[in-house]
């Protein structure tokens, strides 16, 4: 996965984004640290790791990848808030649960929102990079899905989203 090139479209969004909404002298921390977190939840729960009570299968390989690049939008973009774009970041997958995972998730935001240090922020990285792998994504796959979302949210912002 090409980091530079995502981190580069990140920053291009995201002047879009405080440009059109008249948000060059806000800080906008706290609200995308929140956005993850609920981007979080979205995802789980398109993958139904925890619903135990339902029979139900998870949505679409389609649907849990797009959910699953929201939440990399906000992972770039908050690195980007903390001048964290230049690191390497290793990929492994992970024995645990989906449903673990996901906890794990919401840990390290945790702990990157107390002390907002490129530790903890490589940290969350490499997790939720492994919960990629671990739910059927390819480097490719998620570029791919990236690059489409990252053109939707462009044209959304065109459009008075």
């Amino acid at each position: 996965m090409d980091l530079k090139k995502l981190f580069d479209l990140q920053r291009e969004l995201d002047s879009t984004i405080s440009k059109e909404h008249h948000l060059e002298e806000e800080t906008l921390f706290s609200k995308k640290a929140l956005a993850l977190q609920v981007e979080f939840g979205e995802l789980a729960n398109e993958t139904r790791c925890f619903k135990y009570w339902s029979n139900k299968k998870p949505s679409p390989k389609n649907i849990i990848i797009e959910e699953y690049v929201d939440c990399l939008h906000f992972i770039l973009s908050i690195g980007i808030d903390k001048d964290f774009e230049n690191i390497e970041l290793s990929q492994s997958c992970s024995l645990n649960k989906t449903t673990d995972q996901f906890l794990d998730l919401f840990i390290d935001m945790n702990d990157f929102l107390i002390c907002s240090s490129i530790d903890h922020y490589i940290t969350l990285f490499e997790d939720f990079l492994s919960l990629g792998i671990n739910l059927g994504f390819t480097d490719k796959e998620i570029e791919d899905a990236y690059l489409n979302k990252n053109a939707i949210n462009h044209q959304r912002q065109a459009t008075g989203y």
